[in-house]
C-alpha cells in the first residue's frame, strides 16, 4: 500500500526546466580536459589474505593535479577476460576494506572502488576556493562558478578512472557494471553516463539530485544540509540564490540520467529522509533505459535487505547468458 501511495504522490514528479543550455558542451569540454592529461597510472600490489584474489592500489593524477586513488581486487590468475564492477562509496566515506571485494573477485570479476577526492580515503582535494570550506562538498567552489565545483572534479575522476581501467589488459568490455549507495549511487549512475558500455547500474537511494527541491524538504535534517548552511552564513538574504542554484545545476544528477543507456536496479526506503523518496523518484522518472525499483516501505537511509542478492543474481545471469 505504501508503495502505491509513493507512486501516486511522486510517480510523475520530475523537474528538468533548469537544465543549463550549455550542459552537454560543459561536460564535453570537461572530458576533453581529462583526455589532454597524461593517462599514466601506477599499480602497487597490496597485501590481501586470500587464496582466490589479489589486490592493488591504483594511483593517477586527475584534474587540478590531484593524486587520485582507487582499490582494485581481482581474481588470481584469471583464465578469461575479467568483467568489471565499478563501486562507489557514500558521502564522507572511503573505499572500505579490501576483503569486501573478494566475493566478486572469486567469481572472476575485477572490482574497482574509487576513493572520492577530499573524503575519507587517500585521494587529494586540491580545490582553491574563496568561499566557505567548512561544511560540505556540494558547495565547495560554488562561488567561483561551475568550473571550480569540487563535484565537477569528482565526476571527471570517474571518467578518467574508467578510461584507465578499460584499457588494462584482459578486460571484458562487454560486461561492465556499476554499484553504489547514497553518494555512491549517484556516482554509479554518472559512471554509466560517462561510459555507455556499462550494462547495468545498481544504486541505492542516490544523493546529489534536484537541489532546489532538496532545499525545501527539511533540508537541515538531510544530506543536503550544507545548502542551508551556505545561505545562513554566506547569503542570509538570499541575494545570490538564483546564481547559486544555476551553478549547482551543472552537477545535478537529474540532468545526466536521461542519457543513460544501462539497465538500472534501484533500491529505495520509503522512510528515507536523508535522500528523500521524492527526490529519488524525480531522478528515477528521468531514466529512459530499462529500470526496476525495489521498494522497502519501512526502511530509511540504511542497509537495504535483499538488494545485494538481487544484484548478484542479475550479474550472474548476465554473465552466464553470454558465456
Amino acid at each position: 500500500m505504501l508503495e502505491n501511495e509513493a507512486i501516486t504522490k511522486w510517480g510523475s514528479f520530475k523537474t528538468l526546466d533548469n537544465k543549463p543550455n550549455d550542459f552537454e558542451s560543459f561536460w564535453k569540454n570537461g572530458k576533453k580536459q581529462v583526455d589532454s592529461l597524461s593517462f599514466n597510472f601506477s599499480l602497487v600490489k597490496s597485501e590481501l589474505y586470500s587464496i582466490v584474489a589479489e589486490a592493488y592500489d591504483l594511483y593517477f593524477v586527475g584534474i587540478n593535479n590531484a593524486k587520485i586513488h582507487a582499490q582494485l581486487v581481482q581474481p588470481k590468475d584469471p583464465i578469461k577476460p575479467m568483467p568489471v564492477l565499478f563501486q562507489f562509496h557514500g558521502y564522507h566515506g572511503n573505499a572500505g576494506d579490501w576483503g569486501d571485494k573478494i566475493a566478486y573477485a572469486a567469481e572472476g570479476i575485477l572490482v574497482v572502488t574509487l576513493n572520492v577526492r577530499g573524503q575519507g580515503g587517500q585521494s587529494e582535494d586540491t580545490t582553491i576556493s574563496k568561499g566557505g570550506t567548512i561544511k560540505g562538498h556540494i558547495i565547495r567552489g560554488v562561488e567561483e562558478g561551475p568550473e571550480n565545483l569540487l563535484y565537477r572534479q569528482v565526476y571527471l575522476d570517474i571518467y578518467q578512472l574508467i578510461q584507465i581501467v578499460t584499457k588494462l589488459p584482459n578486460i571484458d568490455l562487454n560486461h561492465l557494471y556499476a554499484y553504489g549507495a547514497s553518494q555512491g549511487g549517484a556516482l554509479a549512475l554518472l559512471a554509466s553516463y560517462f561510459e555507455p558500455k556499462i550494462k547495468q547500474v545498481f544504486c541505492l537511494y542516490p544523493f546529489l539530485s534536484i537541489f532546489r527541491e532538496a532545499f525545501k524538504l527539511d533540508v537541515e535534517d538531510s544530506a543536503y544540509e550544507e545548502l542551508a548552511y551556505w545561505f545562513r552564513y554566506r547569503d542570509p538574504q538570499h541575494k545570490q540564490e538564483l546564481s547559486f542554484f544555476k551553478t549547482l545545476d551543472y552537477i545535478d544528477l537529474q540532468f545526466f540520467t536521461s542519457n543513460i543507456q544501462a539497465k538500472v536496479l534501484w533500491g529505495i526506503g520509503l522512510e528515507d529522509r536523508v535522500c528523500h523518496p521524492k527526490l529519488q523518484m524525480g531522478i528515477y522518472n528521468t531514466l529512459k533505459s530499462e529500470k526496476e525499483m525495489m521498494f522497502l516501505p519501512e526502511y530509511g537511509h540504511e542497509y537495504i535487505p535483499e538488494f545485494s542478492d538481487a544484484m548478484r543474481k542479475k550479474i550472474y545471469l548476465d554473465l552466464n547468458k553470454d558465456y
